[in-house]
């Protein structure tokens, strides 16, 4: 076969060397934010990971002594093996955070298996480099043309000018020195793997289908390994003379043929292979806040914008008894990331929640200013609209509220409510626009996710409730849903201490009120409060309010202003000194052992997967 003009042999493992670097660090980052998705907890999640993937390098690079120098095809076999590793990887942790079976074992045993991916991937990575150091040191002479040679010495001199200045140093030596060299571009990978990762890949095709591209990589290095060095008629990049000789199996190599062509057509379907990939999980794992085999999710859309995810899907009552949630056998839902934003059941009482009862305190004018933080379903603003006050709206998602705007599922409860004339939409972080403007508003509207992961903190956070203070009138009052203290009782007490700490003194707790299931009885639903910081601030009066704010008159007319609550031991949270007791997890919790074993003994075929 006729031998293709190629690059020198120190170059191609140069070149190998970059790509292994680029791939080993970017599984590094996408595995730590794998997990994060899974289990919450960024800095936790991404400190467990660096840790264990730091680690298991160094175990690789140990092992590594152990491996015949003269063998070169070991090069070729890691990449091949993490090609499949990585990919296999993503898919195991998805599995035992899905499938019925998993959930069967102790929960931190299931931690512990979630890690066996990056410890495989961080010993395979660790192979990499003692290998080729390994065969550059042993390359019989310098294979750079005169001129790179000619480039890097000059290169080296200007270093070690500079170098000198602080260390000493030695010219003795002007060839192009081996270790520094690979470690350099191991290095160098590393930072434009980062960059590439975070600036183009993550953004474009998403978590899931970064790990296939890698693995492309990973499958694309091994051949361009054997095709570089290898005896047999497959390299075609060999050269006549040369240091480095592989003798690898045939089988092996249409093994790599295969899985490359299978990670090709991955990342070619790459939409399809994200949206199965995630679908599987989301109807694994939403709704897991009731008991198993009672809701089943059917994902309808999906799709990712630049700052979340979201799934609209539809819920089906599948338990034994009267469905307690909603009414009929199935309602539509929607949901940013991980939290719940709107049911079919739940809309308009939550939105009543939020909107009319606070403003049942104020005159229905345009003379009433409202601050919208949030809301991007333009639901609330609906609402809004009916009292006919002055609305500032503020959402960071343009994306989601575009999609909003002709969501039939949403318009049905929004209306064109962006169409509203006395309301201002302003696409920014709410940081940003508290910072920015003078106004005052006589109510803040925080139509916020629930504080279920430690990106949401900032918004739970001292710092965003002085700047919420600093906009409200004389008499304005913060209106915000929240979590029960009986169910969340440590993300009650750091809250309560947080917006304490932020100069807020009273506060005044309701629920919302609904026949949610369509039995003819209204039940309390959403939490909401209301804070202050004085007493000089109005009450809610029914007889101002909406009809709905009416109907429940006997619920809200007696609410009184009382001094928040706080708690010693507890700190509040602050942009700089985060406290994790405000997270949430909404997860189901693991039913007892001899539940698990009765399930098991039920299960059948399809609770495998």
């Amino acid at each position: 076969m006729k031998r293709l003009t190629t690059p020198s042999a120190q170059t191609s493992l140069h070149a190998i060397t970059f790509l292994v670097a680029f791939c080993s660090f970017t599984y590094e980052l996408a595995y730590s934010e794998l997990l994060t998705v899974m289990y919450g907890g960024t800095v936790t999640q991404y400190g467990l990971t660096i840790g264990i993937f730091f680690s298991s390098l160094g175990v690789g690079s140990y092992i590594a002594k152990q491996f015949d120098e003269t063998r070169p095809e070991n090069v070729f076999r890691t990449e091949l093996y993490l090609a499949f590793t990585a990919p296999a990887g993503l898919l195991f942790i998805l599995w035992i955070n899905t499938a019925a079976v998993p959930q069967l074992l102790p929960e931190i045993l299931l931690a512990l298996l979630a890690r066996l991916p990056v410890v495989g991937i961080g010993v395979l990575s660790g192979f990499e480099l003692p290998l080729l150091l390994a065969l550059v040191k042993n390359l019989d002479s310098p294979s750079l043309s005169l001129r790179m040679r000619w480039m890097t010495n000059g290169i080296d001199r200007v270093i070690n000018t500079l170098v000198g200045l602080l260390f000493h140093t030695s010219d003795s030596s002007s060839e192009y020195d081996t270790y520094s060299t690979v470690l350099a571009m191991d290095y160098l990978g590393g930072l434009i793997s980062a960059l590439i990762y975070v600036f183009v890949l993550y953004p474009s095709v998403g978590l899931i289908v970064s790990v296939f591209v890698l693995a492309l990589i990973n499958a694309a290095a091994a051949l361009f390994f054997t095709c570089r060095f290898s005896s047999r008629s497959w390299g075609v990049l060999a050269t006549e003379n040369r240091d480095i000789i592989t003798h690898e199996q045939t089988v092996v190599f249409i093994i790599t043929i295969v899985l490359t062509a299978t990670l090709g057509g991955a990342v070619v379907s790459y939409r399809t292979v994200d949206e199965t990939l995630t679908e599987y999980y989301l109807e694994g794992n939403i709704e897991q806040e009731y008991p198993p085999e009672t809701v089943n999710v059917e994902i309808t859309t999906q799709f990712t914008t630049q700052y979340q995810h979201v799934v609209q899907y539809n819920r089906s009552w599948t338990g034994s008894s009267k469905n307690p949630l909603f009414s009929g056998q199935t309602e539509r839902c929607l949901r940013l990331d991980t939290a719940i934003q709107v049911c079919d059941s739940t809309a308009r009482p939550y939105h009543s929640g939020l909107v009319d009862v606070p403003l049942s305190m104020y005159p229905n004018t345009t003379d009433t200013d409202v601050l919208l933080v949030g809301g991007g379903d333009w639901i609330a603003l609906d609402h809004l609209r009916r009292h006919n006050v002055s609305v500032d709206h503020v959402d960071i998602d343009a994306e989601f509220m575009r999609h909003a705007k002709t969501n039939p599922f949403l318009a049905e409860y929004h209306d064109d409510a962006y169409t509203y004339e006395h309301a201002q939409t302003y696409q920014a972080d709410i940081y940003d626009y508290l910072q920015r403007t003078d106004t005052q508003y006589d109510v803040i509207l925080l139509d916020l996710p629930g504080a279920k992961t430690d990106d949401l903190l900032s918004v739970y956070s001292t710092q965003f409730y002085r700047l919420l203070g600093d906009s409200l009138t004389e008499t304005g009052v913060i209106a915000t849903w929240g979590y029960s203290q009986y169910t969340y009782p440590a993300h009650q007490k750091a809250y309560f201490n947080t917006v304490s700490a932020a100069g807020f003194t009273q506060y005044q707790s309701y629920y919302a009120y609904d026949d949610y299931n369509g039995d003819g009885q209204a039940v309390r639903g959403e939490r909401f409060y209301l804070f202050a910081p004085d007493t000089s601030r109005p009450i809610i009066t029914p007889a101002n309010g909406t009809q709905y704010v009416k109907k429940y008159r006997s619920q809200y007319e007696s609410k009184q202003w009382h001094p928040i609550p706080t708690y010693r031991g507890v700190r509040p949270n602050t942009l700089f000194n985060p406290n994790y007791e405000m997270l949430i997890d909404t997860q189901r919790k693991q039913a007892p052992i001899s539940d698990r074993f009765e399930r098991l003994r039920n299960m059948t075929v399809s609770d495998l997967i």
